[in-house]
């Protein structure tokens, strides 16, 4: 039994693990690059293994870092099952759908202005690749064993990061691997917390926040506060947000304002086709999240809902004050780029970012106070007010992570860190086994590992 890295190692994106016995092959998550140019040019690359023998996809959850790479693996000949949980099954058909769309419509604008280094800009994958794809998601409930081969089955249990996110619990041949996907918070704003694994006799544990813990803040006080000092310059308020749970968890911090009559009378759009697409998938999976009813009437009450382009070109071109939640969360595509060429260069306006903003994104050089910002094949002065709410991070910190793995009957044969920037990893590395006296090693990106 061995497991190889392909991605999410060294980096909080594309993560990819296979899993190898003599006979089966099983991929962890098949996620996109993003970020760093020299990570996203991976994305291009053929997996140094035959797609023909890979044999199943166990997908933690719906994310782009770890979905996104799916429809390359379906183009490229992969037709057996995705297994995932039911939520995870629908957000990663929005996902992927949307995925596809950007690209091609990235390739036709790069073609149009002659923004690629390439005589012809391609997309990496088509709308009607990701649907052959979407037809190979096989959902199952969590907590249930499911048998895949002879002496090899898994199952999911809730990770608490996003809607349907899960860790797997991998048996082969009687010994356990716990891939922990993303961990999400001890106490998440819409979801129920993370379950504990029990039994591992191989842990692989993501540090995105490895060498951090997380600020007690008062969210809802600080998001009153940045949307008040908005509005007291007449401004617009642009919140880049991933548009699977931390749209909705925006939206119900601000249903909440708004029903203690704390907001200004101004509009407030989700402007995400595909953020609108999930918020209605919480409104079918309402045992996988913690809202009532009346939590989510009170959200469709507080926000507007914008799909179609049309009354996207208008509020985009609108003047007046307003706060508008759109794609993506680290500013590398989607519609708030368009938002962004309208505010960003206006001291009167602010920009909110409120999640992790991976190395190479403009989200990354817009908290590191970078002067301008490139899109569309130009520079943007950044005169807008930027501010952060670091609490609204969906990952587990170094504390929770502790907390998370603290349950465990024995100590891991190995723990393999990965899904974190080196001194993240590292930082962890040396907390467990500065606590736990734990047998640690760091993951390296395409290297090998025998399993005993």
């Amino acid at each position: 039994m061995k497991i190889t890295f392909l991605g999410g190692a060294g980096t909080v994106t594309g993560s990819k693990i296979l899993v190898e016995t003599n006979y089966n092959k099983i991929l962890i998550d098949c996620g996109l690059f993003q970020g760093l140019k020299e990570l996203r040019l991976q994305n291009w690359k053929n997996l140094p293994f035959d797609i023909s023998q890979l044999d199943v996809v166990l997908l933690t959850h719906a994310h782009l870092d770890h979905s996104g790479y799916l429809p390359i693996l379906t183009k490229n000949g992969f037709k057996g099952k995705i297994y995932c949980t039911y939520p995870t099954q629908k957000l990663t058909e929005i996902i992927l759908l949307d995925s596809a769309k950007i690209q091609e419509e990235d390739a036709i604008q790069a073609n149009a202005y002659s923004f690629s280094k390439h005589e012809i800009a391609k997309p990496l994958y088509t709308t009607i690749e990701a649907k052959q794809t979407i037809k190979n998601l096989t959902p199952v409930e969590m907590d249930t064993w499911i048998t895949l081969f002879k002496n090899i089955k898994f199952k999911f249990s809730n990770s608490g990061h996003i809607l349907g996110s899960a860790f797997i619990s991998l048996t082969i041949n009687g010994k356990t691997i716990v891939f922990s996907g993303d961990l999400g918070r001890k106490k998440p704003i819409i979801l129920a917390p993370y379950s504990y694994v029990k039994n591992a006799d191989y842990l692989v544990l993501e540090s995105t926040y490895g060498n951090r813990l997380h600020p007690n803040v008062a969210i809802l006080k600080q998001l009153e506060t940045y949307i008040n000092l908005t509005f007291s310059k007449k401004g617009i308020l642009i919140i880049p947000s991933f548009s699977v749970e931390r749209a909705q968890e925006i939206i119900y911090l601000l249903s909440i304002l708004k029903k203690n009559n704390q907001l200004p009378a101004i509009p407030i759009y989700l402007d995400s086709p595909m953020g609108v697409n999930a918020t209605e998938v919480y409104f079918k999976f309402k045992n996988d999240h913690i809202l009532q009813d009346q939590d989510l009437n009170n959200m469709l009450k507080t926000v507007q809902l914008i799909k179609d382009v049309a009354t996207s070109k208008a509020i985009v071109n609108d003047k007046n004050p307003k706060i508008v939640i759109a794609g993506s969360g680290m500013i590398t595509g989607g519609r708030v780029l368009h938002y962004l060429e309208k505010t960003i260069s206006s001291t009167k306006n602010s920009i909110l970012m409120v999640g992790f903003q991976a190395e190479g994104t403009r989200g990354r050089a817009l908290i590191s106070g970078e002067p301008e910002l490139k899109f569309f094949g130009q520079y943007f002065k950044v005169n807008a007010e930027v501010f952060k709410i670091n609490d609204f991070s969906g990952h587990a910190d170094q504390n929770e992570l502790l907390d998370w793995i603290k349950y465990l009957k024995k100590p891991p044969i190995l723990t393999f860190i990965n899904h974190g920037e080196p001194h993240q990893s590292q930082a962890l590395k040396t907390k467990i086994i500065t606590n736990l006296n734990w047998n640690c090693t760091v993951a390296q990106m395409n290297k090998t590992y025998i399993l005993d």
